[in-house]
C-alpha cells in the first residue's frame, strides 16, 4: 500500500484529523491503493469505471450500470442505529449498542478491500456558508468507483471542504466497504450485511452493498439519519425526509416554499419536480429545490428556512415519462452525465427503458437486455410478463440538470418554509387536500401519515401503514422524543408554516377511477393553501381540518366531473371514525409522546364524534 500521508499530502488534504481517520481505516481494511476524490476527477473517473466494464455507455454523456441481483435496494432489517445510551433505542431505529456493533464491522471490513483503490471522499451536505454548515461535513471511504462517481452527483465534492473547517474534528466518519456481495447471505440467518450510524459518534459503517441507499453515505445515512439525531442533540433543526418546491405567483410577486414529506410510492418526485398545468403557466412558475431531504430551521427572523442538503437526484426509474414528470425526463438528457441503474439495457443501441417510460415495451427485442444482463430474446413463456427493469431502477443526476431547479437552490441562507404538507396514498378517508392551522394537530398529523397498505401484505384491507413523517426508516432516536423536537422546533416561529394533509389517489368506490387527474394539477391544491394562509380564502372547517369551498380551487382549464369533485372535497365521518382507532394504537406504541400530541388525537376523535 502506497504511503498514506504521502498521498493525503499531494491532494492537498490538509485536515489533520482527516487525515488520522484515513490512516486508522486504511490500516483496517488493507486496500493496495489510496485515492482522493474531488468533482475535478469525474471525467476520468468515468473512463476507467468504462474501460474496467463497471458502466456501460447510455448515449452521449450518458451510462449504465447494473447492480448484483440481490443488491437492488435499501435494507431496512439490517439498517441500525447504534449509541452509547440505550435510552436511545425507539421502535422504528432498530437500535443496538454502539460498542458491539463497532466491533462487528470492524471485524468484517478487516482486509475486506485488499487489492482494491480506497477512495477518499471529502464532501459538503450544504451549501458552504449555511448556518448548518458544522454538521454537513463528511468523509466517505469506499472501496467501489461507481460510488464515487454518484456521490460526485449527489454531494458538493472537494478537499476544501475539509480543510475549511472551523472545527477540524467537527466531521461525519463514513466508511463503505462493498464485501463480496455474491457470498454475503443477503435474506439469510448468515446474513453479513450491516448498515450502521453511531450516532452519538458520528460514525457511519456500511458493508455489504454497492447499492445506493446503502452505499451513498451522505445521502440516507448522513443526510436523514445522522443530521436528525444531529438536530436533536443540538436542539437546533430538523432532517426530514421532504420534498422542497417553490411557487411564484407571476401576477403579484409573491413567492412560497412549501416542503414536505410522502411515503414511498405517494408522489413526492412528481410533486418535487412538477409543472404548473397548461392553464395556469402564465400566471405561476414553479422551482424544484428538492425530491429528498430537507433540513429545516427556525432564522433570526423567526421564520422557518429549509434547504436541500443534497446536490443531485436519485430518483427511482420506473413510471417517469414525460407525462407524469417530464422535467425529471430533461433531467437525464443527452449530455447531462447521468447514471442509469438496474434499468433495462440495450448493448447495440445502448438505449435504456424502464416500465412506464413508454406504453409499451420496444418492438424491437435485438439487443435487449433485463436488469440482470439477461437477453429478453432468451426468455420462456413463463418469463413473459417479467419486469425488463428492477422496480427500483434509479437515475441519478445533479440539480443543475434539473430545468426547473430554482435560481437560489445554492443559497446558503435556505428559503422561507411557508407550508409543510403530509400526503399518503389512500382510496378513501382523506380528502384531496385538509388544512392544519394547530402547531400540535399539525405535527399529530404527521405521526399519523400512512399509506393503504393491501389485504395480502397486513392483513386488513385499507389500513394504514404508518410512518410517521415519511421517516419511519430513517428515525434515529426515540419517536417520542421526536415529536416533542418537532413541537420545540416549530414552537419557536414568530410566523409559523401552515400544516396541510394532501392525498392525489383517492378512487372512486365503484368503478375504481382517481376522482383527481394528479401530476401537474396537484399546484391547484397548494395554491388554495398559500391563498388560505394568506387570508384570501376561508375554506370550509371540518373535525380533521380546512378543506376548500369548491368555489375556492382555481379549476381553470380542468375538466372534473362534479360528483367527483364533491367526493374530494367531503369527509367520511364513519370512516374516519374507525380510522381513530387505528391511530391511537400506533401513538400507543411510542413511549415519552408529548401530552400535546395525545391532546390533538383527543379534540380530533370528539370532533368527529359531534
Amino acid at each position: 500500500m502506497a504511503d498514506v500521508d504521502a498521498v493525503l499530502e499531494s491532494a492537498g488534504l490538509k485536515n489533520e484529523k482527516v487525515r488520522e481517520y484515513v490512516r486508522h481505516w486504511a490500516e483496517i481494511t488493507s486496500p493496495a491503493n489510496i485515492e482522493v476524490v474531488s468533482v475535478a476527477d469525474d471525467d476520468r473517473l468515468i473512463e476507467e469505471a468504462l474501460d474496467a466494464n463497471e458502466i456501460e455507455p447510455a448515449g452521449e454523456g450518458l451510462y449504465y450500470s447494473r447492480s448484483y441481483y440481490k443488491d437492488t435496494a435499501r435494507s431496512e432489517e439490517r439498517t441500525i442505529v447504534a449509541t452509547n445510551n440505550e435510552s436511545d433505542k425507539g421502535v422504528y431505529n432498530n437500535w443496538h449498542p454502539a460498542g458491539e456493533m463497532k466491533a462487528k464491522l470492524t471485524g468484517l471490513m478487516r482486509g475486506a478491500s485488499a487489492g482494491k483503490t480506497m477512495y477518499v471522499i471529502p464532501y459538503l451536505m450544504a451549501a458552504p456558508g449555511s448556518p448548518l454548515e458544522k454538521y454537513a461535513a463528511g468523509v466517505q471511504l469506499t472501496d467501489n468507483r461507481s460510488v464515487v462517481l454518484h456521490m460526485n452527483r449527489m454531494a458538493r465534492v472537494h478537499v476544501d471542504y475539509l480543510n475549511n473547517l472551523e472545527d477540524q474534528d467537527s466531521f461525519v466518519r463514513a466508511v463503505h466497504v462493498t464485501g463480496d456481495l455474491e457470498n454475503l447471505g443477503q435474506g439469510t440467518p448468515e446474513d453479513k450485511r450491516y448498515f450502521v450510524t453511531v450516532a452519538d459518534e458520528r460514525t457511519i459503517l456500511h458493508f455489504g452493498s454497492s447499492y445506493g441507499g446503502n452505499a451513498l453515505l451522505g445521502k440516507i445515512a448522513h443526510g436523514l439519519r445522522q443530521a436528525a439525531y444531529d438536530g436533536w442533540a443540538s436542539r437546533g433543526f430538523l432532517a426530514e425526509q421532504f420534498m422542497l418546491l417553490g411557487i411564484t405567483d407571476k401576477r403579484t410577486g409573491k413567492r412560497y416554499h412549501i416542503a414536505g414529506g410522502f411515503p414511498s410510492a405517494s408522489g413526492k418526485t412528481n410533486l418535487a419536480m412538477t409543472l404548473p398545468p397548461d392553464a395556469l403557466g402564465d400566471r405561476y412558475h414553479v422551482e424544484f429545490y428538492g425530491d429528498d431531504i430537507t433540513w429545516l430551521w427556525v432564522g433570526e427572523d423567526g421564520r422557518l428556512y429549509g434547504m436541500n442538503p443534497e446536490f443531485g437526484v436519485f430518483g427511482v426509474a420506473k413510471d417517469t415519462n414525460e407525462g407524469t414528470n417530464p422535467t425529471a425526463i430533461e433531467s437525464i438528457a443527452p449530455g447531462t452525465k447521468a447514471i442509469f441503474t438496474n434499468v433495462a439495457y440495450n448493448e447495440k443501441t445502448r438505449a435504456v427503458w424502464w416500465e412506464g417510460r413508454t406504453k409499451n415495451p420496444p418492438a424491437d427485442l435485438d439487443g435487449w437486455l433485463d436488469w440482470k444482463g439477461n437477453r429478453i430474446t432468451d426468455r420462456d413463456a413463463a418469463q413473459a410478463g417479467d419486469p425488463w427493469a428492477h422496480p427500483n431502477s434509479r437515475f441519478t443526476t445533479t440539480l443543475a440538470n434539473v430545468p426547473n431547479v430554482a435560481a437560489d437552490y445554492g443559497d446558503p441562507r435556505g428559503v422561507p418554509i411557508d407550508g409543510i404538507i403530509f400526503g399518503g396514498r389512500t382510496r378513501d378517508r382523506e380528502p384531496l387536500i385538509r388544512a392544519i392551522t394547530d402547531l400540535a394537530e399539525g405535527v399529530y398529523d404527521g405521526l399519523t401519515l400512512g399509506a393503504e397498505a393491501t389485504f395480502a401484505a397486513e392483513g386488513v384491507h385499507g389500513q394504514l401503514r404508518y410512518d410517521p413523517m415519511s421517516m419511519r426508516p430513517f428515525m434515529s432516536y426515540p419517536e417520542g422524543k421526536y415529536a416533542a423536537h418537532w413541537l420545540a422546533i416549530i414552537g419557536q416561529c414568530a410566523e409559523p408554516p401552515i400544516f396541510a394533509h394532501v392525498n392525489w389517489f383517492q378512487r372512486d368506490a365503484e368503478d375504481g377511477h382517481f376522482l383527481w387527474p394528479g401530476y401537474r394539477d396537484n399546484l391547484r391544491a397548494l395554491l388554495w393553501l398559500m391563498r388560505l394562509h394568506e387570508g384570501e380564502v376561508t375554506g370550509v372547517p371540518t373535525p380533521v381540518g380546512i378543506l376548500p369551498a369548491k368555489d375556492e380551487l382555481n379549476l381553470d382549464g380542468l375538466a372534473i366531473d362534479a360528483g367527483d369533485l364533491d367526493k374530494l372535497l367531503t369527509i367520511d365521518t364513519a370512516r374516519w371514525r374507525q380510522e381513530m382507532g387505528f391511530r391511537e394504537s400506533h401513538l400507543a406504541q411510542f413511549d415519552g409522546l408529548p401530552e400535546e400530541i395525545w391532546a390533538a388525537h383527543r379534540r380530533v376523535a370528539a370532533a368527529l364524534e359531534e
